[in-house]
């Protein structure tokens, strides 16, 4: 049962980081109080959306980008226009694909969750040495390989 152990430490760990990630955000109210705080995938899309500039980026740039399903980028992208982080607009030149646009609130609440995600990065590294911090992105590229 050594990967069953392994497989309850890694969702152990994912627990207590969201719990960290979630806790008290009343800091990224932004002033814009109908928006709610983004969810890890959501900062990894908006990250990637803010890192293209003004170019065009559509959901199947997500998909490969991310390397997620086009059912779970679709999902988070419903969630992400219901609750008025981005738009989605029809392309002038193919109408039937839409463009992703982030919101202007969005970027504000984006840098604000960005500089908790680098605290609770420190906080979770903390007295943990360089050298054991590439062991473990060895470790867990072996595993993702061993899945895939």
């Amino acid at each position: 049962m050594e990967n069953a152990r392994v497989l309850k430490k890694i969702k152990e760990l994912e627990s207590l980081t969201a719990r960290k990630i979630f806790a008290d955000n009343s800091d990224l109210k932004c002033n814009i109080e109908s928006l709610p705080r983004p969810t890890p995938t959501q900062m990894q899309i908006m990250e990637y959306i803010l890192s293209k500039n003004d170019q065009d980026i559509y959901q199947k740039d997500l998909e490969d980008v991310l390397g997620i399903k086009r059912a779970t980028v679709s999902g988070v992208l419903q969630t992400m226009e219901k609750n008025g982080l981005i738009e989605r607009v029809i392309d002038e030149n193919d109408t039937r694909t839409k463009k992703i646009i982030l919101k202007k609130e969005t970027r504000e609440i984006f840098e604000k969750q960005k500089k908790k995600f680098e605290i609770i990065e420190k906080e979770l590294t903390k007295n943990i040495s360089e050298d054991e911090i590439q062991t473990f992105f060895n470790i867990i590229d072996k595993m993702e390989k061993n899945l895939k």
